[in-house]
């Protein structure tokens, strides 16, 4: 029986045969199968059912706009860009909904030292389950090395929320040059000793201080 792929056909020659190996994996003679899918950059979900997506063994691997972070991008000398992002859904041993991923950005920001727009890549690794928010049964039950997320009123989670608040926690509070290729170095800021610099308070605290609960 005939295959039914929808595989393209050509014609083969021994020059192509030679080289076959050589080709890339879209390839317009057709040895590979195409689906344009696969060249589709995908939008993350902004909301869902953790314990569903559980379930299902879901995997989102996508992106998130930039501009759509807008706590995030107050701190940003350039709003435009892609944040990708990889989540997989899945339940653990204990039969907990768990979602662990990964979230990278390239952003720009404002050297403290110098004043001078720099790049800076923002990194995160995550891994969280659900909960209900008045569930200290289920609290207790929750692995030290899990951070925990609410589930609203219809059982679902902002996933861009979550995103967002990883690359705040990511985000250096005084982002600075390497002193090389600071255009001020840190010896043309000293005027003296003038006592420790007051401690100046995070306003990102209050969302380290969650994850630890």
């Amino acid at each position: 029986m005939p295959s039914t792929m929808p595989y393209l056909k050509a014609s083969v020659s021994a020059d192509d045969k030679k080289h076959k190996k050589l080709r890339q994996p879209f390839d317009s003679r057709g040895w590979v199968l195409y689906d344009a899918r696969l060249m589709q950059k995908v939008k993350i979900p902004v909301t869902l059912d953790p314990v569903k997506a559980a379930q299902k063994r879901s995997i989102f691997d996508g992106i998130v706009l930039l501009q759509t972070l807008t706590r995030l991008t107050e701190s940003l000398v350039e709003k435009q860009g892609e944040v990708t992002v990889r989540i997989e859904c899945g339940n653990d041993e204990q039969g907990l909904a768990v979602m662990q991923g990964q979230a990278h950005c390239q952003v720009t920001v404002n050297c403290e030292r110098c004043g001078e727009a720099m790049m800076l890549a923002l990194d995160s690794e995550f891994i969280y389950t659900p909960v209900k928010g008045d569930d200290d049964a289920a609290l207790a039950l929750i692995p030290e090395s899990y951070d925990v997320i609410v589930r609203n009123e219809h059982g679902e989670i902002n996933l861009r929320q979550l995103v967002e608040d990883e690359l705040i926690l990511a985000l250096p509070l005084f982002p600075m040059h390497d002193a090389t290729d600071c255009n001020i170095s840190a010896e043309a800021m000293s005027f003296g000793d003038i006592g420790p610099e007051p401690e100046k308070p995070n306003p990102f605290a209050i969302l380290q201080e969650l994850k630890k609960k």
